[in-house]
């Protein structure tokens, strides 16, 4: 293809990625260091008859107005809202080193802070449902690659419900099946023997719930993309292994796998940024007393009458710096793969 004809293919990308990725990530960039301004304060006197002067501090509405028709973006903070309590907590944080006698009371105590906190659940859900996602994924691809041919069908409509499920829906249900009137709760409890057992009281057990979702939900994701790749897998190359004498297992390790490699870093790779924004099984759990993400805590600072636009947006950079961070190693593998083909 010539440069320019590709040129002329490639712009209305280019122009959308620009106008609708690029552009608005900047605008959060800036929005991140500035803060609205304050309102401008003024001292009214007030004299009455009988009672005298009192003195009453008031908003000046025309002052402020004027500050914010001069200076629209607010006043300029630098990266005041990334250490403030609210994000970083970089005073707190050197405070609770000092006074933590131990690295285990340190983390405990750091848990206490709400940008922590929501890291904490962001990265154990991330590093839990991504390995846990492509393994059921491959195991349900091999199992319904392995059905009759009259039955594949059937398996592969069910095994798909999980993905066409709105996610929000999907999380509700689940919600509602270990409430303890539902028929996980209520089994619970009878195991337990202990009628006022409470799944959702628990952090622990509201966590694993929320991880139990999480592969329940992106595991059909895998299961597609896997599936599609088993039928591109060189018969041969399977032939050969049996005649080898490679057992199943052998056959799957040296022979499949390999195969889907280029596969599993895709997964990987779409995995990593949806768990690290996970915000819908939050939701529909109403589980934000028990677990808070990054993406929650965006919500959170946006809803309300008091929205604090700087704050979101100091959470949006860091979580887009967090996603590069953690696509950086895939990309780099991908990449050295790449260049040793070529």
């Amino acid at each position: 293809m010539r440069h320019k004809t590709f040129f002329w293919f490639f712009l209305p990308t280019a122009a959308a990625m620009f106008l609708f990725i690029a552009m608005p990530i900047v605008s959060v960039l800036i929005q991140s260091v500035f803060t609205p301004h304050e309102a401008v304060l003024k001292e009214v006197e007030t004299c009455t008859p009988l009672v005298g002067c009192t003195t009453e501090t008031t908003i000046d509405q025309e002052a402020t107005s004027a500050l914010r028709e001069a200076k629209p973006l607010g006043r300029f903070v630098g990266l005041d809202i990334y250490l403030d309590r609210g994000h970083l907590a970089v005073a707190e944080v050197a405070e609770i080193w000092r006074n933590s006698d131990s690295l285990g009371a340190f983390f405990d105590r750091l848990g206490n802070l709400p940008f922590y906190r929501a890291m904490g659940f962001t990265l154990t859900f991330t590093f839990l449902v991504t390995p846990l996602v492509i393994l059921f994924g491959l195991m349900v691809a091999l199992a319904v690659n392995a059905v009759h041919a009259r039955l594949k069908g059937l398996v592969i409509f069910f095994s798909l419900l999980p993905f066409v499920i709105t996610p929000l829906i999907g999380a509700l249900v689940l919600f509602w099946m270990i409430d303890s009137r539902g028929i996980i709760g209520s089994a619970v409890q009878w195991l337990a023997n202990d009628p006022g057992l409470s799944l959702k009281a628990s952090s622990g057990m509201v966590w694993i719930a929320l991880i139990v979702y999480g592969v329940w939900h992106a595991a059909p994701f895998a299961f597609v993309i896997f599936y599609a790749g088993l039928q591109t897998l060189p018969k041969d190359q399977v032939e050969a292994a049996q005649i080898d004498g490679a057992t199943r297992w052998q056959q799957v390790r040296y022979v499949v796998v390999p195969h889907l490699m280029p596969l599993v870093t895709f997964v990987a790779l779409i995995q990593l940024m949806d768990n690290f924004r996970v915000f819908e099984p939050i939701v529909g759990f109403n589980a934000s007393a028990h677990a808070t993400s990054l993406s929650w805590a965006i919500f959170n600072d946006l809803g309300g009458e008091t929205r604090q636009l700087s704050s979101a947006a100091a959470t949006s950079v860091m979580t887009i710096i967090g996603v590069a961070i953690l696509l950086s190693p895939v990309l780099v593998r991908t990449w050295r793969d790449f260049k040793g083909k070529t």
